[in-house]
């Protein structure tokens, strides 16, 4: 399975993710070590949503885009995601998008935030000056610590699902 460049278009990446998802979903889930690391992955993400809560991170960012007029989530960072991060967030029970919610923003981002459980690094590690300045550092480096253990276990993901994929 050849996935298409970084530069297609997002709506080529999504298609053919769902084409890889729906021709070959069973056989990724029939791997017992991409499971577990499913697993790992959907653990680390809600750990480090919930901190991104508590630290108050997630509405400031709510305020950014509905009452000041855009957040970091621009149109353009859709791009930035391949097909197999797209197809991993298929194995993960997320609906892709058909269209963009916002001509400003990221193709992603819905009405509620991030639609995705799989993002990319960028967007699990920027933080803009804003929140660095509103939010305790010491809630700061408990979430940093929390991303770092989703990146870790989206990239053992990430290179399970290409080599099951390029089999």
């Amino acid at each position: 399975m050849k996935s298409p460049s970084l530069s297609s278009p997002v709506e080529e990446k999504i298609a053919w993710a769902e084409e890889c998802y729906n021709a070959f979903g069973e056989r990724f889930l029939e791997d017992r070590a991409l499971r577990d690391l499913l697993s790992r992955l959907e653990s680390a993400v809600k750990i480090s949503r919930e901190a991104m809560l508590n630290a108050g991170i997630l509405e400031i960012c709510r305020a950014c885009e509905e009452d000041e007029g855009g957040s970091c989530c621009g149109a353009g960072l859709e791009n930035r995601y391949d097909g197999w991060l797209l197809l991993i967030n298929l194995l993960m029970g997320v609906k892709l998008p058909g269209s963009r919610y916002d001509p400003r923003s990221c193709y992603f981002l819905g009405r509620h935030g991030c639609l995705l459980q799989a993002r990319h690094v960028i967007c699990v590690n920027y933080v803009c000056p804003k929140i660095t300045q509103a939010v305790d550092p010491r809630k700061m480096k408990s979430l940093r610590e929390k991303e770092g253990d989703e990146l870790a276990a989206l990239f053992l993901l990430h290179e399970r699902v290409k080599k099951i994929g390029k089999e």
